[in-house]
């Protein structure tokens, strides 16, 4: 499937594009080359150390974990296409087997199934939509307790899972909201999600001199340096030292529950650098913020545990904490421990979020959740520190700037749209946009419309 996908990316993808569009057998001149997904996203920059800690923990070859990361940014990209195209049908997409070869995307319309396998990946017909899923879980999060914990959107099974703490718990959710029990699936549980309290991306830090969280993501603001973290760590006005406690900034913003985001500011002795620390202290650079489909590899660096990796299971899942409701947060296979809160979730070389809370450790494996790190990025205006990319060649001498409403560093939606160069484009997969991918040069992240 995406084996072969992956092999002739661009010939593929440009297929697919003009399957999608209804361009039919429309001649039209050449297309100038752009990069495929797996080349925008540069996933054959990861660092060894990234690549290490993906061996040990998903049991993979040094092989399979170079291809797994090339295959899910182009399983990325053709999700995107495909929900863009399916519109309301669209019912997820997911990857699946060791190196992420194979994209399954499904949809409640059998007329889709045959555009579904014109771009290499398999189409399953389901009788609900994410969106109608989407609804009833978040019917439920507005009644949910600690008793029901965790609730989450599965389309491999097209359903909507309740965890349940206690017999009996799901159908009082179930009856409470008058939800469709055909819509469930309960999953008896005996984990109770907590913030990880317990006080570059990963490293600690600590909050009016007691509790320890970690640095997410280093970002600007302006001439602002500072890092987005996890929102239960602090509140505005919190202090916070370095990991070598020396004094290092305060939190301007912070959300929790509800959201679990917030953003420190440091002083002028800190300063943002585009790097997570990775296995033995190790740099690994960050990219992006590109957010990976259900089933991608991911790894989390934290100061507690160190560097653990894991896969995505579901995106936008609720969690009942003790504190209360947090939703859009995404469900992993990664372990973590207390004082990892607020610590780095990259993808590649793709941020993708910061730590909220979860259950179990690492000895003896668990659930974590974390916060997507563009919503972080957009609520309070920030621009994540990125490594340096190829802005490509621009415009020619004497050629005019191409203008428009595209602009690098804004936070851009999957649905949004823009203009570039006299064009429209609808943006497929989340992102904080940046020199070198204007929308003509990454169709892995623009669909010109």
């Amino acid at each position: 499937m995406l084996k072969r996908h992956a092999r002739a990316a661009c010939t593929a993808l440009a297929a697919a594009g003009l399957l999608l569009a209804g361009t039919g057998g429309a001649t039209a001149d050449p297309a100038p080359a752009v990069p495929s997904a797996a080349a925008a996203l540069r996933t054959a920059d990861a660092a060894p150390e990234l690549l290490a800690a993906m061996q040990r923990d998903l049991g993979l070859t040094p092989t399979q974990a170079k291809a797994r990361l090339a295959h899910e940014a182009e399983a990325g990209a053709t999700a995107a296409r495909l929900r863009d195209r399916l519109g309301a049908a669209f019912a997820g997409a997911w990857v699946d087997g060791a190196d992420s070869a194979v994209l399954t995307v499904a949809t409640t319309r059998a007329a889709d199934t045959a555009a579904i396998r014109a771009t290499g990946a398999r189409a399953k017909l389901v009788s609900r939509t994410l969106a109608d899923l989407d609804g009833a879980r978040a019917a439920l999060d507005r009644a949910a307790g600690p008793a029901t914990p965790v609730r989450y959107v599965d389309p491999r099974t097209n359903t909507l899972v309740v965890e349940e703490a206690e017999a009996g718990a799901a159908a009082r959710l179930l009856a409470a909201t008058g939800t469709d029990a055909a819509l469930v699936t309960v999953v008896r549980t005996a984990e109770a999600p907590r913030p990880l309290y317990d006080l570059r991306g990963g490293d600690a830090y600590y909050m009016n001199g007691s509790g320890r969280c970690s640095v997410g993501f280093p970002v600007t603001k302006g001439t602002v340096n500072g890092f987005a973290t996890a929102g239960h760590c602090g509140r505005a006005g919190t202090t916070t030292t370095g990991f070598n406690q020396v004094a290092q900034g305060s939190f301007q913003a912070s959300v929790f529950p509800g959201n679990d985001m917030a953003w420190v500011a440091a002083n002028a002795n800190w300063s943002s650098t585009p790097y997570v620390k990775g296995s033995g202290g190790a740099n690994v650079q960050v990219a992006g913020s590109v957010l990976q489909p259900v089933g991608a590899s991911v790894c989390r660096s934290g100061s507690t545990t160190g560097w653990h990796c894991g896969t995505i299971q579901q995106h936008n899942t609720s969690v009942t904490y003790p504190e209360g409701t947090i939703s859009g947060v995404t469900r992993t296979t990664v372990c973590a421990e207390p004082g990892d809160s607020g610590g780095s979730y990259i993808s590649g070389s793709q941020a993708q979020g910061v730590t909220s809370g979860g259950s179990g450790n690492c000895s003896s494996g668990g659930t974590t959740f974390f916060q997507p790190l563009n919503p972080i990025l957009s609520a309070y205006g920030l621009t994540l520190k990125v490594s340096g990319s190829d802005p490509g060649p621009g415009p020619g001498p004497g050629e005019p700037e191409p203008g428009g409403t595209w602009k690098a560093g804004s936070v851009y939606a999957a649905g949004a749209t823009v203009t570039y160069g006299g064009s429209t484009y609808r943006c497929i997969q989340g992102h904080q946009a940046q020199t070198g991918w204007e929308p003509p040069n990454v169709p892995a992240l623009w669909q010109r419309v």
